[in-house]
C-alpha cells in the first residue's frame, strides 16, 4: 500500500505519530538558506598584496573618552611590545572576525546555531537562533559577547552584544558597544565562492559615530584548521626552566654533603 510513497512522506508521517516536530527531518540547514559550512581562508582581492589587512584603525572618530583610553593602553604596553596573543588570550571581537592572524575559520551550521571556529588561539563563536536565545539578563560579558542571528532572505545577519572593554583591538571598545554583521554569499573574480562580511560597530563612548569596515574569505573546499596550542609552548618552556633549576640544584646538594 505505502510502496509508491517517497521515503520523505514516510518519514513525515512517522514523526507526526510519534508527535516530533516535521522541521528536523529537512536537515542541517534550510533550502531558502545559503549553506556556508566548510573552511574559509582569506579573499585576497586580485592585484593586492596578501599581507594587506581587511580593515584600518586609522582616523577613527573615537571620542575623547575613547581616545584618552586607548593612549593609556598604549602607553602602558608600548615599551614592553606586549599584546594579548603573546600571553595566549584570544583577539576577542571584532578582532577575531576582522584579522584572526590570516588564519582560517570554520563555519557549522545548524537551523539552531552556527558555530565559528576560527584557528588562531581556537577562538569560538556561537551564533544563536531564535529559543536558543537565552534573556539578556542571563548572558555574561565577554571578550567575543554573545551573538544572536536571523536571516533576512539570503543574508545572515548577527548582532553581537555583552562584550567586555577592550583597548588591545585595532577597533577599541567598551561594554556598551554593539556589532552587527551581515554575511552575504559573491562570486570572485576566478569564479571562486567568497563570503563577505560587513561590520558596523556602535559604541557611543568610544566613538562620535558608526564604524563600518568589510572581510572577505574564499570557500577552501579541501581546507583543514590545524591545532593552535598557543599554551603547549608555554608549558613546555616551563618544563625546561624546572629542569635546569634542578641540574644546578644537583652540585649545590653534592658540595653540601662534602
Amino acid at each position: 500500500m505505502y510502496r509508491g510513497w517517497p521515503r520523505f512522506s514516510v518519514l513525515i508521517v512517522v514523526l507526526m505519530a510519534l508527535g516530533l516536530p516535521v522541521s528536523r527531518a529537512a536537515g542541517p540547514t534550510s533550502k531558502s538558506h545559503p549553506d556556508l559550512s566548510g573552511v574559509w581562508s582569506w579573499y585576497i582581492e586580485p592585484g593586492k598584496s596578501p599581507f594587506a589587512r581587511p580593515g584600518s584603525g586609522a582616523n577613527l572618530p573615537l571620542t575623547p573618552e575613547g581616545r584618552q583610553k586607548v593612549a593609556e593602553y598604549r602607553a602602558l604596553v608600548s615599551p614592553t611590545s606586549d599584546n594579548p596573543g603573546a600571553h595566549c588570550l584570544g583577539s576577542g571581537m571584532p578582532e577575531s572576525m576582522i584579522f584572526s592572524g590570516g588564519y582560517p575559520m570554520e563555519i557549522i551550521q545548524r537551523p539552531e546555531q552556527i558555530t565559528v571556529v576560527y584557528e588562531a588561539h581556537s577562538e569560538i563563536r556561537r551564533l544563536y537562533f531564535g529559543a536558543k536565545v537565552i534573556p539578556e539578563s542571563d548572558r555574561l560579558p565577554a571578550r567575543n559577547g554573545y551573538s544572536i542571528a536571523h536571516w533576512e532572505g539570503q543574508t545572515l545577519v548577527v548582532e553581537t552584544g555583552s562584550l567586555k572593554e577592550q583597548e588591545d583591538q585595532t577597533y577599541a571598545h567598551g561594554e556598551q558597544a554593539k556589532i552587527v554583521e551581515r554575511y552575504h554569499l559573491e562570486t570572485g573574480a576566478k569564479g571562486a565562492k567568497v563570503l563577505v562580511a560587513e561590520m558596523t560597530l556602535t559604541d557611543p563612548q568610544f566613538y562620535t559615530k558608526p564604524v563600518t569596515t568589510e572581510k572577505k574569505w574564499a570557500f577552501d573546499p579541501k581546507g583543514i584548521l590545524l591545532p593552535y596550542e598557543c599554551n603547549e609552548e608555554a608549558w613546555l618552556d616551563r618544563l625546561e626552566e624546572l629542569k635546569k633549576q634542578k641540574a644546578g640544584a644537583a652540585p649545590a646538594a653534592a658540595n653540601h654533603k662534602e
